[in-house]
């Protein structure tokens, strides 16, 4: 049985109409002292205004141990995955492109993040699945099914991600919050699922946790009609709402002493990457603060998609400064795998490395 409403049957035999390999990811990490945070009282909204780890399926298993801390218990991510593969051209995405520069930059860049073959970058639609003793947390949702999205955000086989969560012993039911580091139509869509002709939360007893300027900035555009493509306001998010299950927070929200938010604003009104620490190890999910390693090497090459290019450009340089050479393990949405790395300075660039032991 599907194990979402509105999700389609699916056989782990059956082909991934996409290149690149099955099966998704997972990294642990110790659960120890962290630092402690000033908590945000969690408000719903009242108006509209590890490390590398074991791969699943077919994949090898490779596992690498955290140091044990304290606590004795562990919190887990797990990389679930809508699609994987040759995606884009990098010239139809970054309007700074420069095809010379490119190819300067390719020899140093990790070998799975480009296709040379079809002269496509690859790219992963993923949600990652954080487990701590207290909560089941996915941070962002891919594109969903049935939206009756464009091209490239429609395709066949999406009912690998529902599968995947299942396979995980994750039902909709045990979700207890959702992290939406910005409200964009590959990063909502399995916010909420179609039951007798209208959208309902797919996780009913999750929160759902959005930037309050961000989801104001689309409630804004949606209602001058200009959300697009399609209905994402609509469909992925306002229902949220009416049901109940937002939390508008802040820049300084703390869900516990594990999650909190770093602001990294201008590919949306008001993206967040999401911390997550642990036995004094810190991972953070970045969201589309950047979507593909080239940006660690050319920071002004922002796709033409973002709200604010030069506040994007400004972000990542910021954020990719404050992590470098440090042993902070990014999470990259849109990273093909084994997606998990670490970043280096170069000068006034960046390298960005798989963490591949």
């Amino acid at each position: 049985q599907p194990v979402f409403p509105g999700a389609s049957r699916f056989r782990n035999s059956a082909p991934w109409p996409f290149s690149g390999s099955r099966g998704s990811p997972s990294w642990y990490m110790s659960l120890g002292p962290v630092p402690r945070f000033a908590r945000q009282r969690e408000k719903s909204m009242v108006s509209s205004a590890a490390l590398m780890g074991r791969r699943s399926g077919n994949a090898s298993h490779r596992r690498r141990t955290v140091s044990s801390g304290t606590c004795g218990s562990s919190i887990t991510i797990d990389a679930v995955v809508e699609r994987e593969g040759p995606w884009r051209r990098p010239v139809d995405f970054f309007p700074a492109y420069d095809e010379a520069i490119f190819n300067k930059h390719l020899p140093a860049m990790e070998p799975e993040v480009f296709d040379q073959a079809r002269g496509m970058m690859n790219i992963t639609y993923q949600t990652f699945v954080v487990r701590s003793p207290r909560h089941t947390i996915l941070v962002d949702t891919c594109t969903g099914e049935h939206k009756g999205h464009p091209a490239p955000f429609d395709f066949p086989g999406k009912e690998r991600w529902s599968n995947e969560l299942h396979a995980l012993g994750v039902t909709a039911g045990k979700v207890d919050y959702v992290f939406c580091t910005h409200l964009h139509i590959d990063h909502t869509g399995w916010n909420t699922t179609l039951r007798d002709g209208r959208w309902v939360p797919t996780f009913p007893n999750a929160k759902y946790i959005f930037h309050k300027k961000e989801y104001a900035a689309w409630e804004a555009e949606n209602a001058r009609g200009a959300n697009p493509p399609g209905t994402v306001f609509r469909d992925n998010c306002l229902p949220i709402v009416e049901a109940g299950q937002a939390l508008l927070v802040d820049d300084d929200y703390a869900l516990d002493d594990t999650i909190t938010l770093t602001p990294t604003p201008g590919h949306s009104p008001c993206h967040c990457c999401v911390n997550i620490f642990s036995g004094g190890q810190r991972a953070v999910v970045t969201g589309d603060m950047m979507h593909h390693a080239i940006q660690c090497r050319e920071l002004d090459w922002s796709p033409g998609v973002d709200w604010d290019p030069k506040q994007a450009a400004a972000s990542r340089r910021s954020f990719l400064s404050s992590v470098a050479d440090t042993p902070t393990l990014l999470l990259p949405i849109h990273f093909p795998s084994p997606t998990a790395g670490l970043v280096t300075a170069d000068g006034d660039r960046f390298h960005y490395r798989f963490k591949r032991d």
